[in-house]
């Protein structure tokens, strides 16, 4: 390895190191924080805490590793670039790409690293991380009640609105369901406005009492007509209630004790995609299943109102089919049939709940097969965004390169999360909302590496704006030059001139509104009388350069707010003929002509801060401090541009002539 490479690549690595261990520990914090109602007040032991930050720790690598390879890479070539380092390398021929030779090589591996460890170590952290969460929760049945949602406990599954108290002993608008024997459902519900949970070190025992509530409980007749049709119920009220729940196996936790898990995060490769053609193939057998239940239910053959008539093996009817029955069983048969319709009907809708749990399940598994190999690619991808952007913004440091970092790893991990979140219901095919970030961000890798290379500006906007203004835009140089003002300093000869007085003239010849003919005839004769044109340059009268300066800043501005005056006019007439047009049956048209005036108002954005900056460039040059902090200038620039140039237009040509 070459020195340079050596000492580029040993320069990131310490910043890559130092980074990553500073947001691990951020990230870490922010986990204990997620998760300080399962560890606070529960007498873990130290092991046990170590345990759980270790395994909740591979998750946040995902996170982390993407967001430390942009930022260093900014800070790194950012340092390169304001120190001047790159200049001196590619004073010597070294490019960008060969500056980034050692580091392309260090982040390739480093991604094929990170699919390793998203295959096999970060299942097997979930898994541990599972497991021992399950095993916390065990530990004080007080601390698993979460507000607000149902938990289980042993055979009541409980809902609290608040708790309260050291331990969470104190409950406010307590519902339970009650399971009995073995029955199926929870037909038991108890509801009070107040509830505690009283325990004994040496009992067993956990007696939760309940204050100020009802019972309800659903009676079970064996007739199945009986319990459908007539849903017995009783209630009762009481004032105190005391339900006892076996604390026995709570407290002797095994925190090493693993149980059977297999959801999608706990997987590797082989066993995701072993996992997604069983579920395809369930999925099949579930509806090949739904498909011959509906088919038998569609094509009954023991209808209890049909009847045949004697001597026949069929029925034959005309018109509606209701009247091949006799009329006294017509509303039994339509009874029938509705009840046919509706059950069917709910049949339909249980198999499309169930679809839709089934297709997100499959979903989630391919999003976490593709995620795998999604990493790799993005680390690639924000180094190729990182190392050239912080070579064209040439400021290192953590400051300006972490805002960046952060604004660019935001909108790719919101578009990730989105994307995931949409294919979970099929909105979006889960391979490409998996790729989709990943796609986003490597067009913009390559136009930033390509700009960076060439040693161009991050944004050109001139690229745009120079042929806009040779369109639309008429010279007014060229104005300026064909009104004389002076009809002597028109004429042909100047000999009969003072030399002082063809010195100021040649000078200041745009001043008096001659044309570059009549400096050249005034050097010829100055040329005559002894005064080479060199002479007078190293003098500094060829030419009134201040004045120069001030045709050019007016000029610009000429250029600029004429494009910005048409920008700003089609955003409005546009823009007002697009929301009449919508709003009036055109729909599209309309919307086209919104998208149209959208562009236009931008491009206005764009060009009129040039404006304001030819016209301080300009002031300058009388050394007069242009107001563009004036709220009149800024409601002029913005709402009412026409009154605002035509304004300045003027102005700014009398002011020219105050230029010396």
């Amino acid at each position: 390895m070459k020195l340079l490479d050596r000492y580029i690549l040993s320069t990131y690595l310490k910043s890559f190191f130092s980074v990553f261990t500073i947001l691990m520990f951020i990230f870490l914090l922010q986990s204990i924080w997620v998760y300080i109602s399962e560890l606070a007040g529960k007498d873990l032991e130290i092991e046990v805490i170590l345990k759980f930050l270790l395994y909740v720790s591979p998750r946040i690598v995902v996170l982390v590793l993407p967001l430390t390879i942009l930022l260093v890479s900014i800070m790194v070539f950012g340092n390169f670039s304001e120190n001047y380092e790159f200049a001196a390398m590619k004073s010597t021929g070294i490019s960008l790409q060969r500056a980034m030779k050692s580091l392309s090589i260090f982040i390739v591996f480093l991604s094929i690293i990170s699919f390793f460890f998203a295959n096999n170590v970060i299942p097997l952290a979930e898994y541990n991380f599972f497991n021992l969460r399950r095993n916390i929760a065990r530990v004080k049945p007080a601390m698993a009640i979460a507000e607000g949602q149902f938990n289980q406990l042993q055979d009541i599954n409980i809902k609290v609105a608040k708790k309260s108290g050291e331990n969470g002993q104190f409950l406010k608008d307590v519902i339970i369901h009650q399971k009995k024997g073995n029955s199926y459902g929870n037909y038991t519900v108890i509801k009070s406005k107040t509830g505690e949970f009283f325990s004994n070190e040496d009992s067993d025992l956990l007696q939760l009492v309940l204050f100020d509530g009802n019972y309800y409980d659903e009676l079970q007749p064996a007739n199945y007509q009986k319990r459908t049709k007539n849903r017995p119920q009783i209630k009762s009220t009481f004032d105190k209630y005391t339900i006892n729940i076996d604390i026995s196996q709570f407290n002797d936790i095994d925190f090493d004790q693993k149980e059977t898990a297999s959801k999608y995060n706990m997987l590797g490769v082989s066993e995701l995609s072993t996992t997604i053609d069983s579920l395809y193939k369930k999925q099949e057998k579930s509806y090949a299943s739904f498909s011959k239940t509906m088919l038998k239910k569609l094509n009954q053959k023991n209808s209890p109102n049909k009847q045949q008539k004697a001597g026949q093996d069929s029925l034959t009817a005309e018109g509606d089919i209701v009247s091949i029955f006799p009329v006294n069983k017509t509303v039994n048969v339509l009874e029938y049939a509705l009840k046919s319709v509706k059950n069917i009907e709910e049949d339909l809708k249980t198999k499309t709940k169930s679809h839709q749990i089934s297709t997100t399940n499959i979903n989630k598994h391919i999003i976490a097969f593709h995620d795998k190999f999604a990493l790799g690619l993005m680390c690639i991808v924000l180094f190729f965004v990182g190392a050239p952007l912080g070579a064209l913004i040439r400021k290192g440091g953590i400051g300006l390169p972490m805002v960046i970092a952060i604004l660019i790893f935001l909108t790719y991990h919101f578009i990730s999360i989105f994307a995931k979140n949409s294919s979970e219901d099929s909105s979006l095919n889960p391979v490409f909302a998996t790729w989709l970030a990943g796609l986003i961000m490597m067009p913009f890798s390559i136009y930033l590496t390509s700009r960076a290379t060439k040693d161009r500006a991050l944004i050109d906007l001139d690229a745009i704006l120079i042929p806009l203004k040779k369109y639309f835009v008429k010279s007014h140089l060229i104005t300026l030059e064909e009104k004389p003002t002076n009809t002597e300093a028109g004429a042909q000869d100047f000999q009969h001139f003072e030399t002082t007085k063809l010195i100021d003239l040649i000078k200041n010849y745009r001043h008096y509104g001659l044309s570059l003919s009549h400096k050249n005839k005034a050097l010829e004769v100055l040329k005559i009388r002894g005064i080479s044109e060199l002479e007078l340059k190293i003098s500094g009268n060829l030419s009134n350069e201040t004045y120069e300066s001030g045709i050019r800043f007016l000029e610009a501005y000429h250029e600029n707010a004429t494009l910005a005056a048409i920008t700003h006019t089609m955003a409005l007439a546009v823009g007002i003929l697009g929301w009449i047009f919508k709003n009036n049956g055109l729909e599209l048209i309309g919307i086209l002509m919104l998208v149209l005036a959208f562009f236009a108002a931008v491009l206005f954005l764009i060009i009129l801060p040039k404006v304001f900056k030819n016209q301080s460039e300009f002031y300058n040059l009388l050394k007069k401090k242009f107001m563009t902090n004036n709220i009149v200038f800024i409601v002029l620039g913005f709402c009412l541009f026409f009154l605002y140039r035509l304004y300045f237009n003027k102005k700014m040509k009398e002011d020219l002539f105050k230029i010396s």
